[in-house]
Protein backbone atom coordinates (compact mmCIF):
# COMPACT_ATOMS: atom_id res chain seq x y z
CA UNK A 1 0.00 0.00 0.00
CA UNK A 2 1.42 3.42 -0.97
CA UNK A 3 1.92 6.16 0.92
CA UNK A 4 -1.48 8.75 1.30
CA UNK A 5 -0.60 11.98 -0.35
CA UNK A 6 -2.82 14.23 1.92
CA UNK A 7 -2.00 17.72 -0.20
CA UNK A 8 -2.75 17.85 -4.04
CA UNK A 9 -1.83 20.43 -6.23
CA UNK A 10 -4.64 21.44 -8.60
CA UNK A 11 -3.18 23.66 -11.75
CA UNK A 12 -6.40 26.49 -13.78
CA UNK A 13 -6.16 25.58 -17.69
CA UNK A 14 -8.49 27.46 -19.91
CA UNK A 15 -9.51 24.61 -21.60
CA UNK A 16 -6.75 21.73 -22.15
CA UNK A 17 -6.64 20.30 -18.63
CA UNK A 18 -6.73 17.03 -20.25
CA UNK A 19 -4.02 18.15 -23.28
CA UNK A 20 -1.50 19.21 -20.29
CA UNK A 21 -2.07 16.40 -17.88
CA UNK A 22 -1.69 13.90 -21.59
CA UNK A 23 1.78 15.66 -22.12
CA UNK A 24 3.48 15.83 -18.48
CA UNK A 25 1.96 11.91 -18.42
CA UNK A 26 3.79 11.53 -21.54
CA UNK A 27 7.33 13.13 -20.03
CA UNK A 28 7.66 11.69 -16.46
CA UNK A 29 8.02 7.86 -15.77
CA UNK A 30 5.81 6.01 -13.92
CA UNK A 31 3.07 8.29 -14.63
CA UNK A 32 -0.42 8.31 -15.36
CA UNK A 33 -4.20 9.44 -15.80
CA UNK A 34 -6.44 8.59 -13.08
CA UNK A 35 -9.31 10.00 -13.73
CA UNK A 36 -11.20 12.40 -15.81
CA UNK A 37 -14.51 13.95 -14.66
CA UNK A 38 -16.82 16.04 -17.40
CA UNK A 39 -19.40 18.48 -16.56
CA UNK A 40 -22.54 17.62 -16.52
CA UNK A 41 -25.92 20.25 -17.21
CA UNK A 42 -25.29 21.40 -13.47
CA UNK A 43 -21.84 22.68 -14.24
CA UNK A 44 -20.69 25.65 -15.79
CA UNK A 45 -19.33 24.54 -18.86
CA UNK A 46 -20.41 22.56 -21.76
CA UNK A 47 -22.47 18.97 -20.95
CA UNK A 48 -19.32 16.77 -22.11
CA UNK A 49 -16.80 18.83 -22.24
CA UNK A 50 -13.44 17.77 -19.79
CA UNK A 51 -13.73 19.46 -16.25
CA UNK A 52 -11.00 18.10 -13.99
CA UNK A 53 -8.17 15.41 -14.47
CA UNK A 54 -6.84 13.58 -11.51
CA UNK A 55 -3.15 12.59 -12.74
CA UNK A 56 0.33 11.18 -11.21
CA UNK A 57 3.71 12.34 -12.52
CA UNK A 58 5.70 9.84 -10.73
CA UNK A 59 3.73 8.98 -7.90
CA UNK A 60 2.74 12.28 -7.27
CA UNK A 61 -0.68 13.37 -7.79
CA UNK A 62 -2.05 16.27 -9.35
CA UNK A 63 -5.46 17.92 -10.30
CA UNK A 64 -5.90 19.98 -13.91
CA UNK A 65 -9.39 22.09 -13.82
CA UNK A 66 -10.72 23.64 -17.00
CA UNK A 67 -12.05 26.68 -15.05
CA UNK A 68 -11.66 29.30 -17.48
CA UNK A 69 -9.86 32.89 -18.57
CA UNK A 70 -10.03 34.01 -14.81
CA UNK A 71 -6.70 32.96 -13.69
CA UNK A 72 -3.52 31.64 -15.53
CA UNK A 73 -0.64 30.23 -14.46
CA UNK A 74 2.60 32.03 -13.32
CA UNK A 75 5.89 32.07 -12.40
CA UNK A 76 4.82 32.73 -8.70
CA UNK A 77 4.44 28.78 -8.45
CA UNK A 78 6.49 26.23 -10.03
CA UNK A 79 7.98 22.77 -9.75
CA UNK A 80 11.35 21.71 -9.36
CA UNK A 81 12.49 18.32 -10.81
CA UNK A 82 15.26 16.95 -8.82
CA UNK A 83 17.94 15.64 -11.88
CA UNK A 84 20.90 13.58 -10.61
CA UNK A 85 22.71 13.82 -14.19
CA UNK A 86 23.09 16.09 -17.38
CA UNK A 87 21.11 13.78 -19.42
CA UNK A 88 18.15 14.06 -16.67
CA UNK A 89 18.33 17.34 -16.99
CA UNK A 90 18.88 17.72 -20.98
CA UNK A 91 15.78 15.09 -21.22
CA UNK A 92 13.61 17.11 -18.96
CA UNK A 93 14.95 20.84 -20.59
CA UNK A 94 13.84 19.39 -24.08
CA UNK A 95 10.50 18.17 -23.80
CA UNK A 96 9.04 20.77 -20.92
CA UNK A 97 10.82 23.76 -23.30
CA UNK A 98 9.78 22.68 -26.25
CA UNK A 99 6.90 25.34 -27.38
CA UNK A 100 7.50 27.01 -24.24
CA UNK A 101 10.03 29.87 -22.88
CA UNK A 102 13.75 29.49 -21.74
CA UNK A 103 14.41 30.49 -18.76
CA UNK A 104 17.26 31.91 -16.44
CA UNK A 105 18.52 29.78 -13.53
CA UNK A 106 17.15 26.42 -15.06
CA UNK A 107 13.83 27.83 -15.41
CA UNK A 108 11.51 27.42 -18.20
CA UNK A 109 7.71 27.97 -18.72
CA UNK A 110 6.06 24.74 -21.02
CA UNK A 111 3.64 25.29 -23.64
CA UNK A 112 0.93 25.50 -21.59
CA UNK A 113 2.34 28.06 -19.06
CA UNK A 114 3.61 26.01 -16.03
CA UNK A 115 6.69 26.78 -14.53
CA UNK A 116 9.21 24.67 -14.09
CA UNK A 117 12.92 24.34 -12.06
CA UNK A 118 15.24 21.58 -13.66
CA UNK A 119 18.13 21.82 -11.76
CA UNK A 120 20.17 19.33 -8.85
CA UNK A 121 18.96 19.48 -5.24
CA UNK A 122 21.96 17.73 -4.31
CA UNK A 123 24.80 20.01 -5.67
CA UNK A 124 22.53 23.00 -4.61
CA UNK A 125 22.50 21.26 -0.77
CA UNK A 126 26.14 21.28 -0.96
CA UNK A 127 26.56 24.79 -2.08
CA UNK A 128 24.53 26.35 0.53
CA UNK A 129 26.63 24.12 3.10
CA UNK A 130 29.67 26.32 2.51
CA UNK A 131 28.72 30.22 2.08
CA UNK A 132 32.00 30.54 -0.17
CA UNK A 133 30.69 27.50 -2.51
CA UNK A 134 27.50 29.03 -2.67
CA UNK A 135 28.29 32.06 -3.58
CA UNK A 136 30.72 30.66 -6.53
CA UNK A 137 27.46 28.19 -7.18
CA UNK A 138 24.96 31.37 -8.01
CA UNK A 139 27.37 33.23 -9.73
CA UNK A 140 28.12 30.41 -12.38
CA UNK A 141 24.17 30.03 -12.44
CA UNK A 142 23.32 33.56 -12.76
CA UNK A 143 25.50 33.36 -16.04
CA UNK A 144 23.22 30.04 -17.03
CA UNK A 145 20.05 29.49 -19.10
CA UNK A 146 20.28 25.26 -18.89
CA UNK A 147 21.81 24.10 -15.89
CA UNK A 148 25.38 23.02 -16.51
CA UNK A 149 26.54 20.06 -13.81
CA UNK A 150 30.00 20.35 -15.04
CA UNK A 151 30.08 23.61 -14.65
CA UNK A 152 28.21 23.95 -11.30
CA UNK A 153 30.52 21.33 -10.00
CA UNK A 154 33.31 23.05 -11.21
CA UNK A 155 32.07 26.31 -9.15
CA UNK A 156 31.86 24.28 -6.30
CA UNK A 157 34.78 22.91 -6.34
CA UNK A 158 36.45 26.23 -6.40
CA UNK A 159 38.04 25.55 -10.03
Amino acid sequence: MGLRQSITPYLWFDGTAKEAADFYVSVFPNSRIVTVGTNSEETPGPTGSVLVVLFELDGVRFGAINGGSTYTLSEATSFMIDCATQEEIDYYWERLGAGGQYQACGWLKDRFGLSWQVNSSALVEQAHADPAAGARVMKAMMDMVKIDLARLRQALDGA
